[in-house]
């Protein structure tokens, strides 16, 4: 017998947040294919939900950009062609430096502290070869600067383009064929998010995703 939505497990979560974030880690991990079509009595039986329950992670995930609903056909996987990449790469691109433009004088030792830890916190995910939980830990640890910018609606844009980085860096990882990121590859992030050069950080921000793009473009191939 299936839980109650409502009853909440030892962590307080319920059976409807539950299921939403295992069909979303499902989806971002490639464990439902990019393009196809969602098999609800499949899916549902494999988190052992309800139809019900499942439909609903379903509409909330359609709305986060993650699942596309075609009238008369189903509800699929959102898939991500090379325009959509190159689109993510200049929207977040500029998006992060403006971040850092208005959080820049709002860092202190807390602050950065707290950077620190959330750089931390990626590493341990990538160390334990946890592809999703680094995916997580990498958008966690980006989202520092929206948050300390004080910026309400560069944060809500913020917030609108994770569906879509989460599958960028499940592509990404794909790409180099492996949980998440080099264990170093945010030091010099995190170095000249701490420094003293606003413009070297900007640079930087522009090189860092720019590598980050060119190589998830050649793991799609040449363009048709």
């Amino acid at each position: 017998m299936k839980s109650n939505d409502q009853t909440p497990d030892a962590s307080g979560d319920t059976l409807k947040e539950r299921t939403l974030e295992r069909l979303q880690e499902l989806i971002v991990t490639g464990n439902l294919t990019p393009g196809s079509k969602v098999l609800e009595t499949q899916v549902a039986a494999r988190l052992n939900v309800s139809r019900a329950t499942l439909r609903e992670a379903m509409i909330r995930l359609g709305e986060i950009g993650l699942l596309v609903n075609l009238p008369f056909r189903g509800t699929y996987i959102r898939k991500l062609d090379r325009v959509d990449l190159q689109e993510i790469y200049s929207f977040r691109t500029g998006l992060e430096k403006m971040a850092f433009r208005f959080c820049w004088d709002n860092r202190d030792l807390v602050s950065l502290a707290d950077l620190q830890m959330r750089n931390d916190r990626l590493c341990a995910r990538i160390a334990d070869n946890d592809s999703y939980g680094a995916i997580m830990a990498e958008l966690h640890l980006h989202n520092w600067c929206y948050e300390l910018s004080g910026h309400s609606l560069l944060l809500q844009s913020w917030e609108r383009l994770k569906p879509n980085l989460q599958f960028y860096f499940a592509m990404h990882q794909k790409a180099h064929e492996r949980a998440g990121p080099l264990r170093e590859s945010h030091d010099e992030y995190i170095r000249l998010a701490k420094g003293g050069s606003l413009d070297n950080m900007l640079r930087h921000l522009e090189h860092h995703m720019q590598q980050g793009l060119e190589h998830t473009l050649s793991f799609l191939g040449a363009p048709n």
